[in-house]
């Protein structure tokens, strides 16, 4: 360990292995350390189910065998599914991971309202046959879609494609209205198609909106039953792969290390990381929160239960995955509610076995509670696996000290908000924005 490196990478959950691998690629000499002795960190996948018990503390039943062979199950500790035209994706396919993947459609896509489960209609023609709404409102939905789908940016394009009484810097709350949406199709658009997590995006400019409506639109179309992608065997494969992508290009990876010190010069730039007596040179460290505690804020909580269960979701028309989003003024809440399930199909789970997880953002003393309209909704529940996890975000932005950390995985059971602080962690430590075409071709001029 005593030799130096480019970039010190300590961790490895999925956005520090991802970051290892893009950083490979683009020449860094790179050394990839993890205090544990498996990879995934905090997204690690747990496998056999024995150990899953093990890990929340509780203990394994004396028929394990109830739950079929133990060693078929590999249970995601932080679950999220892939969207198909997303950014994650993209960085799959450019950086040549997907070699080492296998993936499978997550079948279904559904929002909670009024106390009921609905497909989430993806296309004009869901929309015209939904239960979401009614008749009139079915056709300015539909209305909205055409106009969503095929709105395009720049000058020219703008004004063709916007109605008249609109602009750019007109506010996704303003398009709504222009359409005569009411508040639960606003609802279900904004949380469960564009996926974001609260209603500020209500109050900034509509471009936004519309291309994370389209990019569902577009992942959508590339399998036809929902617009989720999930890897067999876990997410626990995702970490792996990109090591590996690192190890090809030159990258070293050392696991059960334990981190002694970072050492910084007189100006607080950091130079070095010991482990076991050894001191790695470096010139910057990247790294997830849990190893720099005094460069880190808290900024909330996310509580998370897993759900063993022996069915499908009730309602969910019998699907072997699917994700279901309980906006937050259904609840009466501030934050979303997310729901996410996958099962043997996926090889996560024993043969007629299903794994789903209830997550949302802590709002009170008691997060249990919080989780409960999502627990109501899962069924016969056969074993339930409870966690409270505190959110972290970097207070030093790395410019002076170079010590990059990413921010804690929120809520959400969808990697958007993931790929958005990959990209924010690579233009910080590179000082350029992460441009997939040129993975691709440092791939290429390397092969």
């Amino acid at each position: 360990m005593d030799e130096e490196y480019d970039v010190i990478v300590l961790g490895t959950g999925l956005k520090e292995c991802i970051l290892s691998g893009l950083l490979s690629v683009k020449g860094k000499k790179v050394l990839h350390v993890d205090r544990n002795s498996y990879y995934g960190g905090s997204s690690a996948s747990i496998t056999p189910l024995d150990q899953l018990f093990t890990h929340f503390g509780k203990e394994a039943p004396s028929k394990m065998e109830t739950y079929g062979r133990p060693r078929d199950w590999n249970v995601d500790i932080i679950p999220k599914f892939l969207m198909a035209s997303g950014e994650l994706v993209q960085i799959l396919i450019m950086s040549g991971v997907t070699r080492y993947l296998e993936f499978k459609s997550v079948e279904g896509s559904y929002v909670y309202k009024g106390g009921k489960i609905h497909k989430v209609p993806a296309d004009e023609k869901e929309a015209l046959t939904s239960s979401l709404m009614g008749l009139l409102e079915k056709r300015r939905f539909k209305n909205f879609l055409n106009f969503a789908y095929n709105f395009e940016e720049g000058d020219d394009a703008e004004k063709k494609s916007l109605p008249k009484n609109l602009t750019t810097a007109s506010t996704m709350e303003q398009c709504y209205s222009a359409f005569g949406l009411d508040k639960n199709t606003m609802d279900f658009t904004g949380h469960a198609i564009a996926l974001y997590r609260d209603d500020d995006y209500l109050s900034k400019p509509l471009p936004e909106t519309l291309k994370r409506i389209k990019l569902y639109s577009e992942s959508l179309t590339r399998y036809g039953k929902s617009p989720y992608l999930y890897p067999l065997y876990g997410l626990g494969e995702l970490p792996q792969g990109f090591a590996r992508l690192s190890a090809i290009y030159g990258g070293t990876y050392m696991l059960n290390k334990p981190i002694e010190n970072i050492e910084y010069d007189q100006d607080g730039t950091v130079i070095g990381v010991k482990s076991e007596g050894e001191t790695a040179k470096t010139k910057c460290v990247v790294a997830d929160p849990s190893y720099f505690t005094d460069k880190v804020k808290k900024v909330g909580k996310v509580v998370r239960c897993i759900c063993l269960l022996k069915e499908p979701i009730p309602n969910t028309k019998d699907s072997t995955a699917c994700q279901l989003i309980i906006p937050q003024n259904q609840v009466g809440r501030k934050s979303d509610i997310y729901v996410c399930c996958v099962s043997s199909a996926h090889n996560v789970a024993a043969k007629g076995f299903y794994i789903a997880i209830v997550s949302t953002t802590v709002e009170t003393e008691n997060p249990e509670a919080e989780i409960k309209p999502g627990l109501d909704l899962l069924g016969t529940v056969l074993e339930k696996f409870l966690s409270i996890d505190d959110l972290y975000e970097p207070t030093d932005d790395g410019e002076k000290s170079k010590v990059f950390i990413t921010k804690s995985y929120d809520a959400t059971t969808h990697f958007e908000t993931t790929c958005e602080d990959i990209k924010n962690t690579y233009r910080r430590i590179t000082g350029e924005e992460l441009d997939f075409s040129q993975v691709q071709k440092d791939i290429e001029a390397v092969n």
